[in-house]
């Protein structure tokens, strides 16, 4: 692999799985790479990557998660932007002694805006599902993305450069979510009033336009930090339970070859597994939710309850397929194995799903690129599966030999534990 190969890390579950602090690390003196900056390739404000480094906590949602390293972030065209969520967050990290976060921040002009209006209809939309919410966070991402598709003027972050522009663009969304909002709990801004707001943040933010990566990543390395899991993506997870986002790697691969480098991918994965919200989890099991609390994961409004379930192979096995293949693993979550093995209920593998006819399901199968017909009765059968656990290795290397084996991928790096210093370097992690 070539050394100047930019790394771009992507979760192969349904989030949560430690992409923020493998993100931190590989930006950190401890894995000695010259990194020029993280380049945020899709999500919004919806992220919450959770990085540890000592007494410093900080929840990442869209700067990268190198800054607490001092590393630039660069939010590329595929980010869905939201300036207010992005001021709280640069004040959320001066209080943990990042100085001037903004003069690490630069912004692709074409990225899509979120606005409050977004917000409120999102919201709006689920309440009216009632129980048969999809699991948004309610911040706004999917109305941002649906709304684009249908609108050619869906704002953008450029458009905070050009206050005329984005007032009337700003009426014509109002006049659009009008008949869902109105009859809602939920409300937005006066426009006059987003607007100055979008002008304030464009005095302060880098917003560049195309062409600008090539020259951030002559100075070094990229690091490329996705945002929710594959098990989510719009069009490969398991619909409607998914995100408006494309969290397999083919547009950050894209962005790679289109500056003429080369790219390692980076997957991150959990010893167990685990989901916020509704959808299917066939390894869920309550009892291993109990003795492997979540202290960064709680119960969202909109998003749901924090779900554990035992390691799902078969569900990896498939995000690495659509993913096109990597070439490492993350390994997380390794002090689990002796907590849940202590409390009496360790953690188990799947050989098999047994479907409602008793039929065997050792595979799942990957469709068509956007086919949503075949990823909803991927849904459907997944929910009708029962997960055949079998034991596996309750020990650190063992188990790492065994998922190393299952997945057919090398575990470059490990950790037992929240914090930078609980990382593990092992051979063939790109350096």
């Amino acid at each position: 692999m070539d050394a100047r190969s930019d790394i771009i890390v992507v979760d192969l579950g349904f989030g949560d799985a430690g992409k923020g602090a493998t993100v931190d690390w590989l930006c950190s003196p401890q894995a000695d790479i010259d990194v020029a900056a993280v380049v945020r390739f899709n999500g919004g404000a919806q992220a919450a990557h959770n990085v540890v480094n000592g007494e410093r906590h900080h929840t990442f949602s869209q700067f990268g998660s190198g800054t607490l390293n001092g590393v630039p972030t660069f939010l590329s065209q595929f980010m869905l932007v939201e300036p207010i969520s992005l001021a709280r967050e640069a004040r959320a990290l001066e209080a943990v002694g990042v100085q001037d976060p903004f003069d690490l921040l630069t912004i692709d002009g074409r990225a899509l805006l979120t606005t409050p209006i977004h917000v409120a209809a999102n919201r709006a939309r689920e309440d009216a599902r009632g129980d048969n919410r999809h699991g948004s966070c309610g911040k706004g991402i999917g109305e941002t993305a649906a709304y684009a598709l249908e609108r050619p003027d869906a704002p953008t972050v450029g458009d905070c450069q050009r206050p005329d522009v984005l007032a009337r663009k700003l009426e014509n969304m109002a006049a659009y979510y009008g008949p869902l909002i109105t009859d809602s709990r939920h409300g937005f801004p006066e426009i006059v009033d987003m607007v100055d707001m979008y002008a304030e943040c464009a005095a302060v933010v880098d917003i560049v336009g195309p062409g600008a990566l090539e020259s951030i990543g002559a100075r070094g390395r990229l690091v490329f930090e996705g945002a929710q899991g594959v098990l989510l993506d719009e069009w490969r997870g398991f619909h409607p339970h998914t995100t408006w986002s494309t969290v397999e790697p083919s547009n950050a691969r894209a962005m790679v070859s289109e500056i003429g480098r080369e790219s390692y991918v980076l997957g991150v994965t959990r010893t167990y597994t685990t989901r916020h919200g509704a959808g299917p989890l066939p390894t869920e099991d309550s009892a291993l939710g109990a003795v492997l609390p979540e202290p960064h994961n709680g119960v969202g409004e909109y998003q749901g309850s924090f779900r554990v379930g035992h390691l799902d192979t078969l569900l990896l096995r498939y995000a690495i397929e659509v993913c096109g293949g990597v070439d490492g693993l993350a390994l997380t979550h390794l002090d689990a194995l002796e907590r849940a093995t202590t409390a009496g209920t360790p953690i188990q593998g799947v050989d098999r799903y047994d479907g409602c006819a008793g039929t065997p399901v050792g595979l799942i199968p990957v469709g068509e690129w956007k086919d949503l017909e075949h990823q909803a009765a991927l849904t459907e059968a997944l929910r009708a599966m029962s997960a055949v656990r079998r034991d596996v290795p309750a020990e650190a290397e063992p188990f790492i030999d065994y998922l190393g084996s299952e997945a057919g991928v090398p575990v470059v790096l490990t950790s037992d534990g929240p914090d930078r210093a609980d990382r593990r370097l092992r051979a063939g992690v790109p350096a």
